[in-house]
Protein backbone atom coordinates (compact mmCIF):
# COMPACT_ATOMS: atom_id res chain seq x y z
CA UNK A 1 0.00 0.00 0.00
CA UNK A 2 2.79 2.43 0.86
CA UNK A 3 4.45 1.62 -2.48
CA UNK A 4 1.16 2.32 -4.30
CA UNK A 5 0.73 5.61 -2.44
CA UNK A 6 4.29 6.69 -3.24
CA UNK A 7 3.89 5.86 -6.93
CA UNK A 8 0.67 7.89 -7.05
CA UNK A 9 2.38 10.87 -5.42
CA UNK A 10 5.07 10.71 -8.09
CA UNK A 11 2.40 10.61 -10.79
CA UNK A 12 0.18 13.37 -9.44
CA UNK A 13 2.09 16.17 -11.15
CA UNK A 14 2.06 14.26 -14.44
CA UNK A 15 -1.67 13.60 -14.13
CA UNK A 16 -2.32 17.26 -13.33
CA UNK A 17 -0.53 18.31 -16.49
CA UNK A 18 -2.41 15.71 -18.53
CA UNK A 19 -5.76 16.95 -17.19
CA UNK A 20 -6.46 19.75 -19.65
CA UNK A 21 -10.14 20.06 -18.75
CA UNK A 22 -11.44 23.19 -17.12
CA UNK A 23 -11.99 23.45 -13.37
CA UNK A 24 -15.17 25.05 -12.03
CA UNK A 25 -15.17 26.54 -8.54
CA UNK A 26 -18.39 27.38 -6.73
CA UNK A 27 -18.29 29.18 -3.38
CA UNK A 28 -15.19 31.18 -4.29
CA UNK A 29 -16.38 34.09 -2.13
CA UNK A 30 -16.66 31.85 0.94
CA UNK A 31 -14.07 30.88 3.51
CA UNK A 32 -12.78 27.60 2.07
CA UNK A 33 -13.38 28.56 -1.55
CA UNK A 34 -11.52 31.84 -1.09
CA UNK A 35 -8.49 29.98 0.28
CA UNK A 36 -8.65 27.41 -2.49
CA UNK A 37 -8.90 29.99 -5.27
CA UNK A 38 -5.22 31.05 -5.45
CA UNK A 39 -4.09 27.43 -5.24
CA UNK A 40 -6.22 26.55 -8.24
CA UNK A 41 -4.99 29.60 -10.11
CA UNK A 42 -1.43 28.36 -9.67
CA UNK A 43 -2.26 25.18 -11.59
CA UNK A 44 -1.98 24.64 -15.34
CA UNK A 45 -5.68 23.87 -15.85
CA UNK A 46 -7.97 26.77 -16.83
CA UNK A 47 -10.24 27.94 -14.00
CA UNK A 48 -13.79 29.28 -14.04
CA UNK A 49 -15.66 30.64 -11.01
CA UNK A 50 -19.44 30.91 -10.88
CA UNK A 51 -21.08 33.30 -8.42
CA UNK A 52 -24.27 35.26 -8.02
CA UNK A 53 -22.21 38.42 -7.50
CA UNK A 54 -19.37 38.43 -10.06
CA UNK A 55 -18.53 42.07 -9.27
CA UNK A 56 -17.54 41.00 -5.74
CA UNK A 57 -15.16 38.34 -7.05
CA UNK A 58 -13.45 39.91 -10.06
CA UNK A 59 -11.22 42.06 -7.85
CA UNK A 60 -9.86 38.91 -6.16
CA UNK A 61 -8.97 36.74 -9.14
CA UNK A 62 -6.04 36.72 -11.51
CA UNK A 63 -6.29 37.78 -15.15
CA UNK A 64 -6.49 34.19 -16.42
CA UNK A 65 -9.45 33.22 -14.21
CA UNK A 66 -12.89 33.42 -15.77
CA UNK A 67 -15.71 34.76 -13.56
CA UNK A 68 -19.28 34.15 -14.69
CA UNK A 69 -22.64 35.04 -13.19
CA UNK A 70 -24.67 32.04 -12.14
CA UNK A 71 -26.77 30.49 -9.42
CA UNK A 72 -26.63 26.85 -8.34
CA UNK A 73 -30.43 26.87 -8.21
CA UNK A 74 -30.79 28.16 -11.77
CA UNK A 75 -30.37 25.39 -14.39
CA UNK A 76 -30.11 27.91 -17.25
CA UNK A 77 -27.10 29.66 -15.74
CA UNK A 78 -25.51 26.31 -14.83
CA UNK A 79 -25.62 25.06 -18.41
CA UNK A 80 -23.25 27.76 -19.60
CA UNK A 81 -21.13 27.72 -16.42
CA UNK A 82 -20.48 23.96 -16.69
CA UNK A 83 -19.67 23.96 -20.40
CA UNK A 84 -16.28 22.29 -21.11
CA UNK A 85 -15.73 21.64 -17.38
CA UNK A 86 -13.79 18.53 -16.37
CA UNK A 87 -13.96 18.82 -12.55
CA UNK A 88 -16.46 20.90 -10.57
CA UNK A 89 -15.86 21.86 -6.93
CA UNK A 90 -19.12 22.26 -5.03
CA UNK A 91 -18.41 24.40 -1.94
CA UNK A 92 -21.78 26.06 -1.30
CA UNK A 93 -24.20 25.53 1.57
CA UNK A 94 -26.73 27.44 3.65
CA UNK A 95 -25.33 27.31 7.16
CA UNK A 96 -26.25 30.90 7.90
CA UNK A 97 -29.57 30.92 6.11
CA UNK A 98 -32.89 30.89 7.88
CA UNK A 99 -36.09 29.12 6.91
CA UNK A 100 -36.14 25.88 4.90
CA UNK A 101 -32.41 25.72 4.24
CA UNK A 102 -32.44 21.93 3.81
CA UNK A 103 -35.01 22.18 1.01
CA UNK A 104 -33.01 24.96 -0.66
CA UNK A 105 -29.76 22.99 -0.44
CA UNK A 106 -31.44 19.84 -1.77
CA UNK A 107 -32.92 21.65 -4.76
CA UNK A 108 -29.60 23.34 -5.48
CA UNK A 109 -27.75 20.02 -5.37
CA UNK A 110 -30.34 18.40 -7.65
CA UNK A 111 -30.03 21.23 -10.17
CA UNK A 112 -26.22 21.22 -10.05
CA UNK A 113 -25.93 17.45 -10.32
CA UNK A 114 -28.29 17.28 -13.30
CA UNK A 115 -26.52 20.15 -15.08
CA UNK A 116 -23.12 18.53 -14.44
CA UNK A 117 -24.35 15.21 -15.86
CA UNK A 118 -25.78 16.88 -18.97
CA UNK A 119 -22.57 18.86 -19.48
CA UNK A 120 -20.43 15.73 -19.32
CA UNK A 121 -18.52 16.73 -16.17
CA UNK A 122 -16.09 13.97 -15.20
CA UNK A 123 -16.04 14.57 -11.43
CA UNK A 124 -17.63 16.63 -8.67
CA UNK A 125 -15.62 17.36 -5.51
CA UNK A 126 -17.81 18.27 -2.52
CA UNK A 127 -16.89 19.33 1.02
CA UNK A 128 -19.42 18.13 3.60
CA UNK A 129 -19.51 17.50 7.33
CA UNK A 130 -18.54 14.58 9.55
CA UNK A 131 -21.04 12.79 11.75
CA UNK A 132 -22.74 9.42 11.94
CA UNK A 133 -26.13 9.24 10.28
CA UNK A 134 -29.18 8.79 12.47
CA UNK A 135 -29.19 11.60 15.03
CA UNK A 136 -27.47 14.44 13.21
CA UNK A 137 -28.26 18.11 13.65
CA UNK A 138 -30.40 19.60 10.85
CA UNK A 139 -27.43 21.34 9.24
CA UNK A 140 -25.11 18.31 9.36
CA UNK A 141 -27.91 16.13 8.01
CA UNK A 142 -28.43 18.62 5.20
CA UNK A 143 -24.72 18.67 4.38
CA UNK A 144 -24.65 14.90 4.05
CA UNK A 145 -27.89 14.85 2.10
CA UNK A 146 -26.33 17.22 -0.45
CA UNK A 147 -23.54 14.69 -0.99
CA UNK A 148 -26.05 11.90 -1.57
CA UNK A 149 -28.08 14.02 -3.99
CA UNK A 150 -24.99 14.96 -6.00
CA UNK A 151 -23.91 11.32 -6.20
CA UNK A 152 -27.40 10.23 -7.30
CA UNK A 153 -27.16 12.50 -10.36
CA UNK A 154 -24.79 10.04 -12.02
CA UNK A 155 -21.53 12.05 -12.00
CA UNK A 156 -18.67 10.50 -9.96
CA UNK A 157 -18.42 12.42 -6.67
CA UNK A 158 -15.57 12.68 -4.18
CA UNK A 159 -17.23 13.79 -0.93
CA UNK A 160 -14.88 14.92 1.83
CA UNK A 161 -16.53 15.02 5.26
CA UNK A 162 -14.62 17.25 7.65
CA UNK A 163 -14.74 17.91 11.37
CA UNK A 164 -14.05 21.31 12.99
CA UNK A 165 -11.96 23.42 10.59
CA UNK A 166 -9.27 25.48 12.34
CA UNK A 167 -7.79 28.43 10.51
CA UNK A 168 -7.52 32.17 10.86
CA UNK A 169 -10.97 33.58 10.15
CA UNK A 170 -12.90 30.28 10.30
CA UNK A 171 -16.25 29.93 12.10
CA UNK A 172 -14.86 27.72 14.82
CA UNK A 173 -11.62 29.60 15.35
CA UNK A 174 -13.41 32.95 15.60
CA UNK A 175 -15.76 31.53 18.23
CA UNK A 176 -12.96 30.01 20.29
CA UNK A 177 -10.83 33.14 20.01
CA UNK A 178 -13.67 35.43 21.10
CA UNK A 179 -14.66 33.27 24.07
CA UNK A 180 -11.15 32.70 25.40
CA UNK A 181 -9.92 36.26 24.84
CA UNK A 182 -12.96 37.94 26.42
CA UNK A 183 -13.96 35.64 29.27
CA UNK A 184 -11.47 34.90 32.10
CA UNK A 185 -14.16 32.69 33.64
CA UNK A 186 -16.72 30.81 31.57
CA UNK A 187 -19.32 28.15 32.16
CA UNK A 188 -18.98 25.23 29.77
CA UNK A 189 -22.03 23.15 28.82
CA UNK A 190 -21.87 19.49 27.89
CA UNK A 191 -21.60 20.13 24.17
CA UNK A 192 -18.06 21.52 24.49
CA UNK A 193 -16.89 18.04 25.55
CA UNK A 194 -18.24 16.21 22.50
CA UNK A 195 -15.42 14.29 20.77
CA UNK A 196 -14.18 15.88 17.56
CA UNK A 197 -11.20 15.65 15.24
CA UNK A 198 -10.28 19.23 14.28
CA UNK A 199 -8.48 19.71 10.99
CA UNK A 200 -6.33 22.62 9.83
CA UNK A 201 -7.60 24.64 6.88
CA UNK A 202 -4.31 23.91 5.08
CA UNK A 203 -5.03 20.17 5.31
CA UNK A 204 -8.60 20.63 4.06
CA UNK A 205 -7.21 22.45 1.03
CA UNK A 206 -4.62 19.69 0.51
CA UNK A 207 -7.39 17.08 0.48
CA UNK A 208 -9.43 19.10 -2.02
CA UNK A 209 -6.44 19.39 -4.36
CA UNK A 210 -5.70 15.69 -3.97
CA UNK A 211 -9.32 14.88 -4.84
CA UNK A 212 -8.96 16.83 -8.08
CA UNK A 213 -5.83 14.88 -9.01
CA UNK A 214 -7.10 11.46 -7.90
CA UNK A 215 -7.32 8.68 -10.52
CA UNK A 216 -10.69 8.40 -12.30
CA UNK A 217 -11.75 5.33 -10.31
CA UNK A 218 -11.55 7.22 -6.96
CA UNK A 219 -14.99 8.30 -5.74
CA UNK A 220 -17.27 8.01 -2.72
CA UNK A 221 -17.29 9.41 0.81
CA UNK A 222 -14.00 10.11 2.60
CA UNK A 223 -13.83 11.15 6.26
CA UNK A 224 -11.06 13.65 6.97
CA UNK A 225 -9.78 14.95 10.30
CA UNK A 226 -6.65 16.09 12.01
CA UNK A 227 -3.96 13.89 13.51
CA UNK A 228 -5.56 13.68 16.97
CA UNK A 229 -8.93 13.83 18.69
CA UNK A 230 -10.14 16.39 21.20
CA UNK A 231 -13.23 18.59 21.77
CA UNK A 232 -14.10 22.28 21.73
CA UNK A 233 -13.02 22.35 25.38
CA UNK A 234 -9.65 20.95 24.39
CA UNK A 235 -9.34 23.50 21.59
CA UNK A 236 -10.16 26.37 23.98
CA UNK A 237 -7.65 25.15 26.56
CA UNK A 238 -4.94 24.80 23.92
CA UNK A 239 -5.72 28.26 22.58
CA UNK A 240 -5.43 29.71 26.10
CA UNK A 241 -2.13 27.87 26.63
CA UNK A 242 -0.60 29.18 23.43
CA UNK A 243 -1.81 32.72 24.19
CA UNK A 244 -0.53 32.39 27.78
CA UNK A 245 -3.94 33.24 29.20
CA UNK A 246 -5.21 31.92 32.53
CA UNK A 247 -8.80 30.83 32.06
CA UNK A 248 -11.21 29.04 34.39
CA UNK A 249 -13.76 26.83 32.67
CA UNK A 250 -16.58 25.68 34.94
CA UNK A 251 -18.72 22.77 33.70
CA UNK A 252 -22.49 23.01 34.04
CA UNK A 253 -24.87 20.07 33.62
CA UNK A 254 -27.40 21.83 31.38
CA UNK A 255 -27.19 24.70 28.94
CA UNK A 256 -29.37 24.19 25.91
CA UNK A 257 -28.23 25.05 22.38
CA UNK A 258 -30.82 27.83 22.31
CA UNK A 259 -29.42 29.47 25.46
CA UNK A 260 -25.86 28.87 24.29
CA UNK A 261 -26.55 30.57 20.96
CA UNK A 262 -28.05 33.58 22.74
CA UNK A 263 -24.90 33.85 24.83
CA UNK A 264 -22.66 33.50 21.77
CA UNK A 265 -24.63 36.25 20.06
CA UNK A 266 -23.47 38.72 22.72
CA UNK A 267 -19.83 37.73 23.20
CA UNK A 268 -18.69 36.38 19.82
CA UNK A 269 -18.74 37.71 16.24
CA UNK A 270 -21.06 34.92 15.04
CA UNK A 271 -24.52 35.68 13.71
CA UNK A 272 -27.32 34.20 15.81
CA UNK A 273 -28.43 31.65 13.15
CA UNK A 274 -24.84 30.64 12.48
CA UNK A 275 -24.09 30.23 16.19
CA UNK A 276 -27.22 28.14 16.70
CA UNK A 277 -26.40 25.91 13.74
CA UNK A 278 -22.81 25.51 14.91
CA UNK A 279 -23.82 24.47 18.43
CA UNK A 280 -26.47 22.06 17.19
CA UNK A 281 -23.79 20.42 15.07
CA UNK A 282 -21.28 20.28 17.94
CA UNK A 283 -23.61 17.95 19.84
CA UNK A 284 -22.71 15.26 17.27
CA UNK A 285 -19.41 13.40 17.45
CA UNK A 286 -17.31 14.37 14.45
CA UNK A 287 -14.47 11.87 14.52
CA UNK A 288 -12.97 9.82 11.71
CA UNK A 289 -14.07 6.18 11.90
CA UNK A 290 -13.01 5.21 8.38
CA UNK A 291 -9.36 5.94 7.54
CA UNK A 292 -9.77 5.36 3.81
CA UNK A 293 -8.77 8.98 3.11
CA UNK A 294 -5.33 8.34 4.61
CA UNK A 295 -4.96 5.23 2.45
CA UNK A 296 -6.11 6.88 -0.79
CA UNK A 297 -4.87 10.48 -0.66
CA UNK A 298 -1.23 11.61 -0.12
CA UNK A 299 -2.15 13.94 2.78
CA UNK A 300 -0.83 13.63 6.34
CA UNK A 301 -2.83 16.09 8.47
CA UNK A 302 -1.28 17.88 11.42
CA UNK A 303 -2.55 17.91 15.00
CA UNK A 304 -4.91 20.54 16.41
CA UNK A 305 -2.19 22.23 18.49
CA UNK A 306 -0.18 22.87 15.33
CA UNK A 307 -3.34 24.02 13.55
CA UNK A 308 -4.01 26.56 16.33
CA UNK A 309 -0.41 27.77 16.23
CA UNK A 310 -0.61 28.39 12.50
CA UNK A 311 -4.01 30.08 12.84
CA UNK A 312 -2.61 32.42 15.49
CA UNK A 313 0.33 33.29 13.27
CA UNK A 314 -2.05 34.29 10.49
CA UNK A 315 -4.39 36.03 12.92
CA UNK A 316 -1.53 38.18 14.19
CA UNK A 317 -1.06 39.62 10.71
CA UNK A 318 -3.07 42.67 9.67
CA UNK A 319 -5.82 40.51 8.21
CA UNK A 320 -6.84 36.95 7.55
CA UNK A 321 -6.70 35.82 3.95
CA UNK A 322 -10.40 34.98 4.03
CA UNK A 323 -12.96 35.05 6.83
CA UNK A 324 -16.14 33.20 7.71
CA UNK A 325 -18.21 36.35 7.10
CA UNK A 326 -16.92 36.84 3.54
CA UNK A 327 -19.97 34.95 2.31
CA UNK A 328 -22.93 36.68 3.91
CA UNK A 329 -26.03 34.79 5.01
CA UNK A 330 -27.93 38.08 4.86
CA UNK A 331 -27.02 39.84 1.64
CA UNK A 332 -26.90 36.69 -0.52
CA UNK A 333 -30.17 35.29 0.81
CA UNK A 334 -32.20 38.50 0.85
CA UNK A 335 -35.89 37.81 0.18
CA UNK A 336 -37.14 39.10 -3.14
CA UNK A 337 -39.64 41.75 -2.14
CA UNK A 338 -41.09 44.71 -3.98
CA UNK A 339 -39.81 48.13 -2.92
CA UNK A 340 -41.78 51.02 -4.39
CA UNK A 341 -40.15 53.95 -2.56
CA UNK A 342 -36.58 55.12 -2.22
CA UNK A 343 -35.54 57.70 0.38
CA UNK A 344 -32.29 59.56 -0.25
CA UNK A 345 -30.24 61.61 2.21
CA UNK A 346 -27.33 63.24 0.37
CA UNK A 347 -24.86 65.87 1.53
CA UNK A 348 -21.55 67.17 0.20
CA UNK A 349 -18.52 69.18 1.25
CA UNK A 350 -15.53 70.62 -0.56
CA UNK A 351 -11.99 70.21 0.64
CA UNK A 352 -8.61 71.39 -0.62
CA UNK A 353 -7.05 67.99 -1.25
CA UNK A 354 -6.19 65.55 -3.95
CA UNK A 355 -8.74 62.80 -4.76
CA UNK A 356 -6.35 60.27 -3.24
CA UNK A 357 -6.07 62.22 0.02
CA UNK A 358 -9.84 62.70 0.20
CA UNK A 359 -10.54 59.04 -0.45
CA UNK A 360 -8.06 57.71 2.08
CA UNK A 361 -10.18 58.30 5.22
CA UNK A 362 -13.21 56.93 3.35
CA UNK A 363 -11.32 53.73 2.57
CA UNK A 364 -10.29 53.41 6.24
CA UNK A 365 -13.79 53.82 7.67
CA UNK A 366 -15.21 51.33 10.16
CA UNK A 367 -13.47 48.64 12.18
CA UNK A 368 -10.92 49.96 14.67
CA UNK A 369 -10.90 53.39 12.96
CA UNK A 370 -14.56 53.93 13.78
CA UNK A 371 -17.01 56.09 11.86
CA UNK A 372 -15.46 59.53 12.52
CA UNK A 373 -18.39 60.76 14.61
CA UNK A 374 -20.71 59.41 17.28
CA UNK A 375 -18.92 56.09 17.78
CA UNK A 376 -20.99 55.54 20.91
CA UNK A 377 -24.16 55.77 18.84
CA UNK A 378 -22.72 53.37 16.27
CA UNK A 379 -21.86 50.91 19.06
CA UNK A 380 -25.38 51.23 20.48
CA UNK A 381 -26.86 50.53 17.04
CA UNK A 382 -24.56 47.55 16.68
CA UNK A 383 -25.55 46.18 20.10
CA UNK A 384 -29.24 46.52 19.29
CA UNK A 385 -28.61 44.74 16.00
CA UNK A 386 -27.03 41.76 17.76
CA UNK A 387 -30.05 41.47 20.05
CA UNK A 388 -32.31 40.87 17.06
CA UNK A 389 -29.94 38.45 15.33
CA UNK A 390 -27.90 40.82 13.14
CA UNK A 391 -24.11 40.93 12.80
CA UNK A 392 -23.61 44.14 14.81
CA UNK A 393 -20.18 45.74 14.70
CA UNK A 394 -18.29 42.62 15.73
CA UNK A 395 -17.03 41.62 12.28
CA UNK A 396 -14.77 44.65 11.96
CA UNK A 397 -12.91 44.75 8.68
CA UNK A 398 -10.43 42.52 6.90
CA UNK A 399 -7.64 45.10 6.48
CA UNK A 400 -7.17 48.54 8.10
CA UNK A 401 -6.43 50.36 4.82
CA UNK A 402 -7.72 48.31 1.89
CA UNK A 403 -11.22 47.35 0.82
CA UNK A 404 -12.41 45.06 -1.93
CA UNK A 405 -15.89 44.17 -3.19
CA UNK A 406 -17.53 41.57 -0.99
CA UNK A 407 -15.63 42.50 2.20
CA UNK A 408 -17.57 42.57 5.45
CA UNK A 409 -17.29 45.98 7.13
CA UNK A 410 -18.96 45.97 10.56
CA UNK A 411 -22.65 45.52 9.70
CA UNK A 412 -22.12 46.62 6.10
CA UNK A 413 -20.91 44.79 3.00
CA UNK A 414 -18.64 46.43 0.41
CA UNK A 415 -20.70 46.38 -2.77
CA UNK A 416 -18.41 48.46 -4.96
CA UNK A 417 -15.11 50.27 -4.51
CA UNK A 418 -13.23 52.27 -7.14
CA UNK A 419 -10.39 54.18 -5.51
CA UNK A 420 -10.15 57.14 -5.40
CA UNK A 421 -13.67 57.75 -6.72
CA UNK A 422 -16.37 55.58 -5.15
CA UNK A 423 -17.21 53.40 -2.16
CA UNK A 424 -20.68 51.87 -1.83
CA UNK A 425 -21.72 49.84 1.21
CA UNK A 426 -24.82 47.66 1.46
CA UNK A 427 -26.41 47.35 4.90
CA UNK A 428 -26.60 43.92 6.50
CA UNK A 429 -27.99 44.99 9.85
CA UNK A 430 -31.60 44.05 10.60
CA UNK A 431 -33.80 46.66 8.91
CA UNK A 432 -37.40 47.02 7.71
CA UNK A 433 -36.07 47.53 4.19
CA UNK A 434 -32.81 47.80 2.25
CA UNK A 435 -30.11 50.43 2.76
CA UNK A 436 -26.87 51.62 1.21
CA UNK A 437 -24.24 54.16 2.21
CA UNK A 438 -22.26 55.68 -0.64
CA UNK A 439 -19.22 57.97 -0.79
CA UNK A 440 -18.09 59.74 -3.96
CA UNK A 441 -15.04 61.94 -4.61
CA UNK A 442 -14.95 64.21 -7.66
CA UNK A 443 -12.82 67.20 -8.79
CA UNK A 444 -14.47 70.51 -7.89
CA UNK A 445 -11.98 73.14 -9.05
CA UNK A 446 -8.28 73.92 -8.90
CA UNK A 447 -6.82 71.98 -5.98
CA UNK A 448 -10.25 71.02 -4.61
CA UNK A 449 -12.50 67.98 -4.57
CA UNK A 450 -16.07 67.41 -3.52
CA UNK A 451 -16.87 64.56 -1.14
CA UNK A 452 -20.49 63.47 -1.46
CA UNK A 453 -22.04 61.16 1.11
CA UNK A 454 -25.39 59.57 0.29
CA UNK A 455 -27.63 57.29 2.35
CA UNK A 456 -30.26 55.38 0.37
CA UNK A 457 -33.14 53.50 1.95
CA UNK A 458 -35.85 51.36 0.38
CA UNK A 459 -38.49 51.07 3.14
CA UNK A 460 -40.57 47.94 3.38
CA UNK A 461 -44.14 49.01 4.01
CA UNK A 462 -45.34 51.36 6.74
CA UNK A 463 -42.87 49.96 9.27
CA UNK A 464 -39.95 50.93 7.03
CA UNK A 465 -41.20 54.49 6.61
CA UNK A 466 -41.81 54.90 10.33
CA UNK A 467 -38.32 53.58 11.05
CA UNK A 468 -36.65 56.06 8.71
CA UNK A 469 -38.57 59.17 9.71
CA UNK A 470 -38.26 58.40 13.43
CA UNK A 471 -34.49 58.42 13.01
CA UNK A 472 -34.22 61.52 10.82
CA UNK A 473 -32.78 63.68 13.68
CA UNK A 474 -30.24 60.98 14.55
CA UNK A 475 -29.29 60.49 10.90
CA UNK A 476 -28.80 64.23 10.48
CA UNK A 477 -26.51 64.33 13.51
CA UNK A 478 -24.49 61.19 12.72
CA UNK A 479 -24.22 61.50 8.92
CA UNK A 480 -23.39 65.21 9.13
CA UNK A 481 -20.74 64.60 11.78
CA UNK A 482 -19.29 61.70 9.80
CA UNK A 483 -18.85 63.84 6.69
CA UNK A 484 -17.17 66.59 8.72
CA UNK A 485 -14.84 64.01 10.23
CA UNK A 486 -13.87 62.69 6.80
CA UNK A 487 -13.19 66.23 5.56
CA UNK A 488 -11.03 66.99 8.61
CA UNK A 489 -8.93 63.89 8.06
CA UNK A 490 -8.58 64.59 4.35
CA UNK A 491 -7.13 67.99 5.26
CA UNK A 492 -4.62 66.43 7.65
CA UNK A 493 -2.90 64.39 4.95
CA UNK A 494 -1.56 67.27 2.80
CA UNK A 495 -0.80 69.23 5.97
CA UNK A 496 1.57 66.50 7.12
CA UNK A 497 3.16 66.43 3.66
CA UNK A 498 3.66 70.22 3.73
CA UNK A 499 5.29 70.04 7.15
CA UNK A 500 7.55 67.25 5.90
CA UNK A 501 8.61 69.26 2.85
CA UNK A 502 9.28 72.34 5.00
CA UNK A 503 11.37 70.31 7.42
CA UNK A 504 13.37 68.87 4.53
CA UNK A 505 13.86 72.36 3.13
Amino acid sequence: MWRERASWREGVSILALMTTGRLLLTGATGYVGGRLLPLLEARAAPLRCVTRHPEALRARVGPATEVVAGDVTDPASLRSALQDVHTALYLVHSMGASGHFADADRLAAEAFGAAARNAGVARIVYLGGLGREGALSPHLESRQEVGRVLAAAGVPVVELRASIIIGSGSFSFEMVRALVERLPVMVTPRWVRTPAQPIAIEDVLAYLLAAIDAPPEVSGVFEIGGFDRTSYLGVMREYARQRRLRRWMIPVPVLTPALSSLWLRLVTPLYAPVGRALIEGVRNETIVRDDRALRVFPVRPRGFAEAIRRALENEDRDYAETRWCDASPFGDREPRKTYRTRIIDSRAARVAATPEAAFRPIQRIGGDAGWYFGDGLWRLRGFLDTLVGGPGLRRGRRHPDLLRPGDALDFWRVEEVEAPRLLRLRAEMKLPGRAWLQFEVAPAGPGEVEIRQTALFDPRGVAGRLYWYALVPVHGLVFGGMLRGIVARAREIPDRSDRFRRSRG
